[in-house]
């Protein structure tokens, strides 16, 4: 039982009276009639606190199950209440503390309903596995005197995985377009794998008609194409020292897996032959390709434990080894970062080893603030001392970026795909430009 605020102002205002009345009184009575008032006036406050406090009837409070949690993502975490209506309850989930949260604490009335839900949201910026404790739970008695606290067992432990909301807005995303864009470019020609027969259409490539469909059915047929299935996607994602800088409170390695995982979700949706590497000194794990959504699966389960370390990349050997497992021609991704083109220079004769057999593709993580310290102009309000640092900082950055660029003019000399994208937009870029691929029949 803790006493309110309302508590504290009420005593405040008995020992008002006792002085108020001990200045009337006579001077032989005074101090014995304010002490009596006094005494009198806290006794009965703090019996009325206790029956205050005895009244409550404690609320029930249930923490939905709590779901799988996306790095880097505002999760929502949904608290249902249950008491009488006129109940006042102030609710401390037992999160971890390394979260961020929108609300550290809940507070609710149930002033017309019996149940409500209360909602908040955590923000995970390192995968693992964590403890939620008890619910600690706090309500008012209706007189407004005391609060009573009290705790519900409610322990639980929730993992913290790759971006798994991004993962099923991409294939949302995916299924849409199968039925939807994908399905007219077919329409169009585009593709290279026999689909179907269909009657001519105002507006088709006469190149696609079948001469021998159409004699047989004496009207005019057309081939219906598509992007060719069951290619092979291989993703390497680094693991090594550049990609253990933060970006946006995330490692760069945190970037690249939902990367890596995105480009996987599309090309299984595809119909590809999807395998994934995580390689820093050597290939430290490698999941051959295979189609199926229990691919994806398989994914999600063996690369959410990995962390980057401090150790420098083997890329040579990272290829090596992929040239080894695959035979057949395949587009190999490469998730990692450019500093310059003498830093990534085992980089580039990697990658140049992979043409013309197979399809190599770097893909950069790029740091926005590099971006945004790039793009910025020195107000003329500062002080001297705060331009000479602002146009230092802009002059290093616009250095990064043109050192970086020569790195890529390097690649694409050598047959190279190339995509520099900041790190919290790599995903969506990525993606798009494999279906371009698929589309294009570049693989």
């Amino acid at each position: 039982m803790t006493p309110t605020s309302r508590t504290y102002l009420l005593l405040g205002l008995g020992g008002a009276i006792a002085t108020i009345v001990s200045a009337i009184a006579g001077t032989e009575l005074r101090w014995q009639v304010s002490s009596l008032i006094l005494f009198l006036w806290n006794l009965i406050l703090l019996f009325m606190v206790w029956l205050d406090a005895r009244q409550i009837e404690p609320v029930n409070a249930i923490r939905h199950p709590l779901p799988r949690l996306s790095i880097g993502r505002d999760n929502p975490i949904t608290i249902t209440v249950a008491g009488r209506i006129g109940d006042r309850v102030q609710i401390r989930d037992g999160f971890p503390s390394d979260f961020q949260v929108s609300h550290a604490q809940l507070e609710v009335e149930l002033d017309h309903e019996t149940t409500q839900d209360l909602a908040y949201t955590v923000h995970p910026l390192v995968r693992g596995e964590y403890t939620w404790q008890d619910m600690q739970i706090r309500q008012i008695g209706r007189w407004g005197l005391a609060w009573r606290s009290w705790k519900i067992a409610s322990q639980a432990t929730v993992g913290v995985y790759p971006d798994l909301m991004s993962l099923r807005s991409l294939s949302i995303k995916l299924a849409l377009q199968s039925t939807g864009s994908i399905e007219s470019r077919r329409r169009l020609g585009i593709g290279t794998e026999f689909s179907e027969l269909r009657e001519y259409n105002a507006g088709d490539d006469l190149r696609l008609v079948d001469w021998k469909a159409t004699a047989k059915r004496s009207k005019p047929m057309v081939r219906v194409l598509e992007p060719e299935h069951e290619q092979t996607l291989i993703i390497l994602l680094d693991r090594g020292r550049l990609m253990t800088a933060k970006i946006q409170g995330m490692t760069r390695f945190d970037f690249g897996m939902n990367a890596a995982l995105g480009l996987a979700l599309a090309g299984i949706h595809r119909g590809d032959r999807v395998g994934i590497g995580v390689f820093d000194r050597k290939i430290h794990t490698w999941i051959p390709p295979e189609r199926g959504q229990a691919q994806m699966a398989k994914f999600i389960e063996r690369l959410t434990p990995i962390q980057p370390e401090l150790l420098e990349p083997d890329y040579v050997n990272a290829v090596t080894t992929v040239v080894q497992q695959q035979i057949r021609r395949a587009l190999v991704v490469v998730i990692t970062d450019i500093v310059d083109a003498v830093a990534s220079a085992e980089l580039l004769l990697a990658l140049a080893r992979l043409r013309p057999r197979y399809l190599p593709f770097c893909v950069t993580l790029r740091d926005p603030e590099v971006d945004r310290l790039a793009h910025t102009s020195t107000p003329i309000s500062e002080s001297t001392n705060q331009a000479i640092a602002a146009s230092y900082s802009r002059a290093v950055a616009l250095d990064l970026i043109s050192q970086r660029e020569l790195a890529f003019a390097s690649l694409k000399q050598k047959g190279v795909l190339v995509l520099d994208a900041p790190a919290n937009q790599v995903s969506e870029e990525l993606v798009n430009r494999y279906l371009m691929l698929k589309l294009k029949n570049q693989l």
